[in-house]
């Protein structure tokens, strides 16, 4: 068995095609990249909501008495967005409400600066900047918030043109040109990303070393569109009263999962591009007794130099030479022949007659007492 995982081993390590995918699949385990995607998802869900409250609130006062106005704004943007499109336009009509926009506005706020900070986390975490490299509490915040106002509405709203161009209806004539006009969406798209992988991370890299996985999220994100519109027509329509309520917050729940895990496996590759931390060895994440690759040794010497957190404090790391697996002795073979027992050579064997000597030991009848003479007796 060891020697099949070997030449596995050393396969995977010769072909690029396949070590590439490990070393990225690895990064993300190291990278512990499923709680890092849950953070944001947890975020981005506490924001959605009171934001659309918040954006209806506003649209209620501004359009009052538009009813018109009000149906298009529904019908055109908001009934777009995935897996919940459907179920936000059928409010029956937008109307203001000063509690509404205050409560909305504040969780809206908390759960924007959260998902900006669980971003610009997570992309420190996989290019591993050390602690006293990444920015202050204060600059966090404001990074966060440049980061949502810039990328954040520039992603929603090439979102939103991609789910109107999917659906044939909305050009008619023209639905011979829509995968050109998808392909040129992607573009789109990966630009957006792009620019906030660059924007979010606390270091000074190039555009080029983050387009890689900026155009694989692309990707991604327009399949996970194709799934949430056959997730609304396949689930959510055919759903009803509370089924229905779940089904969506269930899918708005899926859907910001699986777009967070697949925007951290896009910062993962670009990581292992810009630093060639491929191949990996295949069991390295497995067990110590492993032949580690120049790509394991800089993936974990950059974790432990991530753990810096003073300037004037220095992390160097050393490699000791790999102590080889103990084996396991084989057991002593089990003997089922009967083994007669050794007796000691000062010891009389046992014999079956009554012996005529007497005894040493104590006896156990009591002796007879004697009566005790006084004096004058």
């Amino acid at each position: 068995m060891g020697r099949v995982i070997d030449a596995v081993d050393r396969g995977q390590q010769k072909v690029p095609v396949v070590g590439f995918p490990l070393a990225v699949f690895y990064k993300y385990l190291d990278d512990q990249g499923n709680y890092l995607a849950a953070i944001i998802a947890y975020y981005a869900f506490i924001a959605i909501f009171p934001l659309l409250l918040l954006g209806t609130s506003i649209l209620g006062f501004i359009l009052q008495g538009n009813a018109g106005l009000q149906d298009r704004i529904l019908d055109s943007a908001l009934a777009q967005f995935p897996i919940i499109g459907d179920e936000l336009g059928r409010p029956n009509g937008l109307e203001g409400s000063t509690t509404g926009a205050v409560v909305g506005g504040l969780v809206a706020l908390y759960g924007a600066l959260g998902l900006g900070q669980a971003i610009q986390n997570a992309l420190n975490q996989a290019w591993a900047i050390p602690r006293n490299s990444r920015p202050n509490p204060v600059l966090l915040r404001l990074r966060s918030l440049l980061l949502l106002v810039t990328a954040g509405v520039a992603l929603l709203g090439l979102s939103i043109v991609s789910a109107l161009l999917s659906q044939t209806e909305v050009f008619g004539e023209f639905a011979s040109y829509r995968w050109p006009i998808v392909v040129v969406t992607v573009l789109l798209v990966t630009l957006v990303l792009a620019l906030l992988l660059r924007l979010g991370a606390a270091r000074t890299h190039q555009l080029r070393s983050v387009l890689p996985g900026a155009f694989v999220v692309a990707l991604m994100w327009q399949s996970l569109q194709s799934i949430g519109t056959a997730y609304v027509t396949g689930v959510i329509a055919e759903a009803e009263g509370m089924d229905e309520t779940f089904a969506v917050v269930l899918g708005l729940i899926g859907l910001l999962w699986v777009a967070a895990v697949m925007g951290v496996l896009g910062m993962e590759v670009n990581v292992v591009l810009a630093r060639r931390l491929w191949p990996r060895a295949l069991l390295t994440i497995v067990t110590d007794h492993v032949d580690l690759t120049d790509a394991d040794r800089r993936a974990y010497a950059s974790y432990a130099r991530m753990q810096r957190h003073k300037a004037y404090e220095d992390i160097s790391v050393v490699w000791q030479e790999r102590q080889p697996k103990p084996r396991r002795r084989p057991d002593p073979p089990e003997e089922y022949d009967a083994v007669e027992p050794v007796m000691a050579e000062d010891e009389p064997e046992p014999s079956s007659e009554p012996s005529s000597e007497p005894s040493s030991e104590p006896s156990s009848e009591p002796e007879p007492t004697r009566p005790i003479s006084r004096p004058g007796d």
